[in-house]
């Protein structure tokens, strides 16, 4: 029977042979009917959002949109008096062992005058200090520091830096008894865009290849296997441009194309297998092509907008972060999910209209004959008929260990990983940067004081900044050298302050404080007119975090309540809906846990090389939240849409559970093993923030198609029985946006209907 009243999706039984209704069904439809002109318009999409994008170009974004706070109003103050902060480098130079020479040695002076002339001569450097004169000796009189700036754009430094690392490497092949070594902005900009690009490059390659071999054990075809990876690129590519033409409204970040291209991958080809998948179990079952096109975009069609939209407003919850990282990668997931949906839906039944049968091309006669069958999964159901009878004891059982797993999440520790935890000891600027803060107590990253008043050269304004230096030393925040550097022209001033606390993040940020709450005030409290915000490495972390853990709840409510709301009407039941949203929550709990055991803890850290690292970086659990809650939606809109199907079929509940879950774990297992597979290529990069996200997500993923979606929904669906389709009459005022069942009028070459399966008019 259909599902009607108060247990259902109330309304009228459409005629038999009423055109196909929903967005899915007729964009679907009508792509099978104008298949050529389908594929056109996709491709020109591609190809002038491409062009155009490129035309215009990518707007980055900058330190201005970056955070709100301080770290922001600093760089507000840099940017609208015309200065460049310049990106500054430093060379340390200390004694080898006990018996080096001191910094009063003649041998340590030449090599000071040396590193000085061999910067110099290279042309990128300017104002080049020697600490004789700066006093930028440490305190055992065994290091200096040499400081300079590097010429030009300091956003583009780390590109110039190479020759002034080849000078300071031949003055260090001349002067054997010391270590000379060099570290600043720009050298560890290059460091890191170069780990950062080498990492993503190896995870692109290694992706797509992944991806397509997982997709020809699902279909034992290599046409079939091709298509979503096809798809799924040109959806990526669309974006691209699409990304450029929006950073002009919205600037976009680096680390917004990455993310773009790992969702991308991700949802493209999940989205166009759940459809081919479909449409290849219909043609098995002996319908036309043009039936089991029109059922797959109604059913698996259906799943897939309702699924994308899902997404799209979980990405759409960073947002409202304020975060511009945060802005950019939502906004960019968001356009490529959407993009996918589309291309999903419209260019997809145009070319399995185009290729017919020829879809089967390229069929390995192996992994061919693995594929016979009714498209149901022995081992899930065998999993099935065990959870089914005993639902209770599958449902604490499953419950009962997702929460061990999700409990060590309590007492996790979040920051912003530091150099050494990024990259590990492996990398030679990362003992560079160990030893510049042993010798000079947060020399490596200090706090920058932007100092704006109306006439910076004022008696009372020196006067302020002579006494905020002398007391950032006498009150503990600092053990100096405080540097001040004055634009007059500008009325702009920047002190540098060295924190006590150097690499360690919590005392430096208690230095941090000491200087925002006591020594800023006691300074310039007194003055008017006069801005002081505190930036820095460590200041901007802080400020990062804080900000960060302010827009959680926003965030967290808005997904929710969308996602709540858009199964509600997607399924016309309450019940459904607060399960799905339970469910992920319980998923995304789960991989918190994870992440706190592995990286903060350290259990099983060694497998990923995550040794030490006793932190999960701040950013990774809002991502993960925002990231989990949509993907997880996939496979969940997927399964709940086929045991709704089932049941407006005529089918009892614990069939409809049945069928539903046994005939798409196939899918879903597929489409989880390329997911987890992409992610775990994110596991074995090198810096440790990728290597977090990999490992959290590949997890999460792992636990939700399996656990999630193969015991506990089924556990839950069996114990609640009809209250599954809950849905009170006051609430049938809201849209329904159930109609895009199949109405199967037996098409010709039909097979015969499965045990179970009762022809009946479907409710709408």
């Amino acid at each position: 029977m259909g599902l009607t009243g108060n247990t259902g999706a109330a309304g009228r039984a459409r005629p038999a042979h009423a055109g196909p209704r929903g967005l899915a069904a007729r964009a679907g439809s009508w792509s099978a009917r104008h298949r050529w002109a389908a594929v056109g318009v996709w491709v020109l999409f591609v190809v002038v959002t491409m062009f155009a994008g490129s035309a215009v170009g990518q707007e980055k974004l900058k330190p201005t949109d970056q955070l709100k706070g301080e770290t922001s109003q600093a760089a507000r103050i840099i940017d609208e008096a015309g200065i460049e902060d310049p990106a500054t480098e430093r060379v340390l130079i200390s004694a080898r062992g006990a018996q080096g020479p001191a910094a009063t040695d003649p041998v340590f002076r030449s090599a000071v005058d040396a590193v000085m002339k061999a910067v110099a001569a290279t042309g990128e450097a300017t104002e080049p200090v020697s600490p004789y004169s700066s006093g930028a000796i440490s305190k055992d009189g065994r290091s200096a520091l040499v400081q300079f700036n590097v010429r030009g754009d300091p956003e583009t430094a780390g590109d110039r830096v190479e020759p002034l690392l080849k000078a300071v490497a031949k003055v260090q092949e001349q002067h054997e008894s010391l270590r000379i070594e060099q570290i600043g902005a720009a050298s560890m900009n290059r460091t890191f865009d170069k780990a950062f690009g080498d990492d993503f490059k190896q995870a692109e390659y290694s992706a797509v290849p992944v991806a397509l071999g997982i997709l020809l054990i699902a279909f034992g075809a290599l046409v079939a296997a091709v298509i979503p990876v096809v798809l799924a690129i040109t959806a990526i590519m669309a974006t691209m441009g699409l990304m450029a033409l929006v950073s002009h409204v919205v600037p976009m970040s680096d680390t917004a194309n990455s993310v773009m291209l790992l969702v991308g991958l991700a949802v493209g080809v999940d989205y166009c297998l759940f459809y081919l998948r479909r449409e290849r179990e219909e043609r098995a079952a002996g319908r036309d092509k043009e039936t089991a096109i029109r059922i797959a975009a109604a059913t698996s069609g259906r799943a897939v907008v309702v699924s994308g939209v899902t997404v799209c407003i979980a990405m759409a919850g960073m947002l409202f972060t304020g975060v511009g990282d945060f802005e950019s990668m939502g906004l960019a997931s968001l356009i490529v999910v959407a993009v996918a949906m589309v291309g999903s839906v419209t260019v997809l039944p145009a070319l399995l209209s185009l290729l017919g049968d020829r879809v089967e091309k390229g069929r390995v006669p192996f992994l061919a004959k693995l594929k016979k069958g009714n498209g149901e999964s022995r081992f899930w159901r065998a999993v099935l008929g065990r959870v089914l009878r005993r639902p209770v004891a599958s449902l604490v059982i499953a419950t009962g260990v997702l929460a061990a797993i999700a409990l060590p999440a309590v007492g996790m520790k979040t920051q912003e990983l530091k150099l050494d935890q990024e990259f590990g000891s492996s990398m030679p600027i990362v003992a560079t940067y160990e030893r510049l803060n042993e010798a000079f107590p947060g020399g490596a990253e200090p706090a920058a004081v932007v100092v704006r008043a109306s006439d910076i050269d004022g008696a009372a304004v020196k006067s302020a900044i002579d006494r905020f230096s002398k007391e950032a030393v006498s009150s503990g925040a600092s053990e100096g050298p405080v540097e001040v550097t004055v634009h007059a022209a500008e009325n702009v001033a920047f002190i540098s302050v060295p924190l006590v606390g150097g690499s360690d993040q919590e005392r430096a940020e208690k230095s941090l404080d000491l200087l925002r709450d006591k020594v800023r005030p006691a300074a310039f409290g007194s003055l008017s007119g006069v801005d002081a915000p505190i930036t820095g490495q460590v200041a901007g972390s802080k400020d990062f975090t804080d900000q960060i853990t302010a827009s959680v709840a926003p965030v967290f409510g808005f997904v929710v309540v969308f996602a709540f709301v858009l199964m509600l009407l997607s399924f016309r039941s309450v019940t459904i809906a607060i399960t799905s949203v339970l469910l992920n929550l319980l998923s995304v709990a789960a991989a918190y846990g994870i992440l706190t055991i592995v990286f903060q803890h350290g259990w099983g850290a060694s497998l990923v090389g995550a040794e030490g690292v006793g932190a999960v970086v701040a950013w990774l659990p809002l991502f993960l939240f925002v990231i989990l809650f949509g993907l997880s939606m996939d496979y969940h809109v997927f399964v709940v849409s086929r045991i709704r199907e089932a049941k407006v079929r005529g089918r009892s509940t614990p069939e409809a559970i049945t069928h539903g879950v046994v005939t798409t774990a196939g899918v879903v297992t597929s489409a989880a093993v390329i997911m987890v597979a992409v992610f775990a290529i994110f596991g074995t990069l090198s810096m440790q923030s990728m290597k977090q996200m990999g490992v959290g997500l590949a997890a999460a993923v792992l636990i939700d198609a399996t656990v999630i979606r193969g015991v506990l929904l089924p556990a839950v669906m069996a114990l609640l029985g009809e209250r599954n389709w809950y849905f009170p009459r006051w609430l049938h005022w809201l849209p329904d946006m159930t109609h895009d069942e199949p109405q199967d009028d037996g098409p010709q070459g039909a097979a015969p209907e499965a045990d179970g399966d009762r022809k009946v008019p479907v409710q709408v």
